[in-house]
């Protein structure tokens, strides 16, 4: 992997640090500075859903950029790889901060993204087929000189995505089970730090069961390449960084990750649509696919989160239409 400088601590050896609850009180503090709490609506019988897609950028990956990001000395520049979520969060933070950032997005990005990353200011640079081709370019990028963030194997980043815990537990009474998509685990994993000693907090998560490279770390005790197959839930697909922290901490804390099938998320895309008017991406649909599909067992309250809205109109007019 190339070198490059990185705004989240790193140990000797090279691995990022996991969060410390301070990290988390400090990433609480810079992303409620910036955004409102995001909704929590009933959805049926012992479902709710938090609506992370009603975020500024349309998606979670907001909160992780500021987090980030508001620890950098000013005018440190930045870049960073994504599929378009994260890529949006950190030139919508960057702008907001007055921070240069360059995103490198793969050429495959959805077109609803890239025209949402041409309304903010920042450089976007396409490169490549797909994820690990961007971040590598991404990587080479940051080795000039800027500071690169992750989307995930990040401790501000990660700690940043624990906000979104302390938010429901101001918003769920008692015992609850919260279901998040995974891609890289950085959302996952947040939430684990911030339910851990919580009794009575659940966290599950759920890949597309086209790309499980999560879940093929926590079992194989290491990041291990898997192949990636097409997916609806494009912001989710793709291999993790090696020596990625995210299986590590969601193994620690007992964290299971779940697969869902294509159908299951058309399923879910139609649902949002049908009861809840929420026109969703299929990453961003993909724990309510896993509570619809029956795949969460739960005795108690369940709390799906949407985490992204950023979908191209022909792709939800073909699943609606389909």
């Amino acid at each position: 992997m190339a070198c490059y400088r990185c705004c989240a601590r790193r140990t000797l050896n090279g691995m990022v640090e996991i969060p410390t609850p301070a990290d988390l009180s400090e990433a609480y503090a810079a992303v409620r500075a910036q955004l409102a709490p995001t909704p929590l609506v009933h959805s049926r019988d012992g479902l709710s859903v938090k609506l992370e897609c009603w975020q500024p950028t349309g998606s979670f990956k907001v909160r992780g950029a500021i987090a980030a990001l508001s620890a950098l000395p000013k005018r440190t520049p930045v870049v960073t790889a994504s599929t378009g979520n994260h890529a949006l969060a950190v030139a919508w933070a960057a702008e907001r901060l007055g921070i240069e950032a360059t995103v490198v997005v793969p050429q495959t990005a959805s077109p609803a993204k890239l025209t949402a990353l041409a309304a903010l200011n920042g450089r976007v640079v396409r490169h490549g087929a797909d994820f690990d081709a961007a971040e590598s370019h991404a990587l080479d990028l940051a080795a000039r000189g800027a500071t690169y963030v992750s989307p995930y194997n990040h401790t501000r980043v990660i700690a940043g995505q624990s906000t979104l815990g302390r938010e429901l537990g101001e918003q769920v009474e008692g015992a609850f089970t919260v279901v998040v998509p995974v891609g890289g685990g950085g959302l996952a994993s947040g939430l684990a730090l911030w339910a851990a000693g919580r009794d009575g907090v659940r966290v599950i998560g759920v890949e597309a069961a086209a790309s499980r490279a999560v879940s093929a770390a926590m079992a194989a005790g290491t990041t291990v390449t898997v192949p990636v197959g097409p997916t609806l839930a494009d912001a989710l697909a793709g291999n993790v960084e090696p020596g990625s922290v995210t299986p590590g901490i969601l193994a620690a804390q007992g964290v299971p990750v779940l697969g869902v099938s294509e159908e299951d998320i058309r399923g879910a895309m139609r649902y949002l649509v049908r009861v809840h008017g929420l026109a969703v991406e299929g990453g961003g649909a993909v724990a309510v696919a896993a509570v619809l599909s029956g795949a969460v067992e739960s005795t108690g309250p369940v709390v799906a989160v949407v985490t992204g809205r950023n979908v191209a109109l022909p792709t939800l007019a073909q699943v609606l239409g389909g």
